[in-house]
């Protein structure tokens, strides 16, 4: 428990209290924590409604040695003795640019074109708050429905949302909206989905009482109790899957398919929305945002027009005032929490705004022949690549089959091994999935990579096998 001395407000006196409850005090008067919301008569009377008589007792269930513990604080530093500290242990991690890096998994290392950053970091936009006055916030709202709409044509969909938080959150969100839509609680996932994808959905699924069960792409055993089919394009492994066929077999039995796609993949594969699928979500990290060791990111969402009342977070519309001026607002509120409360379709009300605004700009930035060329390169420099290691002693493809930007090499030792051999040489290799394929290493290629670089990883790969 620390102590602190201030003066109170109305006396200006010197006074010592505790920082824990507020409520032990010496001195002539009350000490009232500045991290404390309510007065300490305020906490007087909820303890007395809840039958209560101190804040100790309130915490009962928590062991003392855990209530208010001591906090063993260095001394104060000055800001340029922070600065340093703090320099010193970032640079513990090891950033994309310091090295060749072949990680991906749905981070990835991409190139952000420098308006992005400049369009981003503009006062009006980054201090922007939640845009529910819309006469205050025609810029964002605006910036809103064009990230809408550039989200549906990169899709082929009909209409999308304000963004979610990222793309496990946008997927389980989106597992739920087919539940709601078709009436159903059985969830049926691909086992070539990202884990961390499905542990975000099977923790969805869990609270709801909604069942998770799994199909392998080749043999989907769905029954005619599903909600919907969750699948991956290009799957975890960068593979492409029979998306046509998957969508077929899911509405032969009644249910939606949900599908988590890659934004850049798209710029040379036919989008999700022309195979007839029903809810679309990606992550929007690879449209000019920085890896950022994980985030924050922001998740897309989109899906067909008839389901629109049942899609999570906000959604952004134009329209024209009285005077017949263009205008903004946000639009279909009823189905928001702050609205309709427990009914509502989704608690989350908060799009990422400023990361929508940075996928915005690299969109417009980009363009349909941008976003092709981008892809294009990822294609043929991880095929590149996948052909140099397959050639090396110990080094096989894992998967036969068209694969994007990531592919999956079995190593002739532990990855983990090779990971860290890889890392003396200054190569940041890429993500061990042998939890999964024995011995197996997902590699990522993409338009940051130069032919150097991959060659010296050949070269690295040669010498660690």
């Amino acid at each position: 428990m620390t102590i602190s001395r201030q003066l109170h407000p109305q006396t200006g006196q010197s006074e010592t209290g505790t920082s824990g409850s507020g409520l032990t005090v010496t001195g002539k008067a009350h000490f009232q924590s500045h991290y404390i919301p309510n007065t300490l008569d305020e906490q007087k009377k909820v303890l007395s409604a809840i039958g209560l008589s101190s804040i100790d007792e309130l915490f009962h269930d928590i062991p003392e040695s855990f209530r208010n513990p001591s906090l063993n604080l260095p001394g104060p530093l000055s800001e340029l003795e922070i600065q340093q500290e703090l320099t010193a242990l970032a640079s513990r991690n090891r950033s994309l640019n310091s090295g060749p890096s072949f990680l991906g998994a749905g981070s990835y290392h991409h190139f952000i074109p420098a308006i992005v950053k400049a369009l981003v970091t503009r006062g009006e936009f980054l201090t922007a708050y939640t845009p529910y006055q819309a006469e205050a916030s025609q810029g964002t709202l605006q910036v809103i429905f064009e990230f809408q709409s550039l989200v549906c044509n990169l899709f082929g969909m009909e209409v999308a949302n304000a963004g979610m938080y990222d793309n496990a959150t946008a997927l389980a969100e989106g597992a739920l909206m087919a539940c709601r839509v078709t009436k159903r609680n059985k969830v049926v996932l691909s086992q070539t989905l990202s884990p961390a994808y499905e542990q975000v959905i099977r923790t969805y699924c869990q609270a709801q009482g909604i069942e998770t069960t799994t199909a392998s792409p080749e043999y989907l055993n769905i029954d005619d109790e599903a909600a919907c089919l969750v699948v991956q394009y290009p799957n975890f492994f960068g593979y492409i899957e029979d998306l046509g066929a998957q969508s077929e077999t899911a509405h032969d039995h009644g249910a939606l398919i949900v599908v988590s796609t890659d934004t850049t993949a798209l710029g040379m594969f036919n989008p999700p929305g022309h195979f007839g699928v029903d809810i679309v979500t990606a992550e929007g990290q690879p449209l000019g945002i920085p890896a950022s060791f994980g985030g924050p990111y922001v998740g897309l969402f989109a899906t067909k027009e008839e389901y629109i009342r049942q899609m999570p977070s906000r959604l952004s519309g134009r329209t024209v005032d009285s005077n017949g001026n263009t205008g903004y607002v946000l639009t279909l509120q009823t189905r928001e929490q702050h609205i309709r409360r427990e009914r509502a379709t989704s608690n989350i009300c908060t799009n990422e705004a400023l990361y929508a605004l940075a996928a915005t700009v690299y969109l417009a930035a980009m363009g349909k022949q941008g976003m092709r060329q981008v892809a294009e390169l990822c294609y043929q420099k991880a095929h590149y690549a996948a052909a140099k290691i397959a050639e090396l002693p110990g080094y096989s493809l894992a998967i036969n089959g068209t694969f994007f930007q990531e592919f999956l090499v079995k190593c002739p030792t532990s990855p983990v091994e090779v990971n860290r051999r890889l890392l003396e040489r200054g190569i940041l290799g890429g993500l061990d999935v042998s939890d999964k394929i024995p011995s197996g290493l997902l590699l990522c290629v993409t338009e940051m990579n130069s032919r150097d670089n991959i060659d010296a990883l050949v070269s690295a790969l040669s010498e660690v096998s």
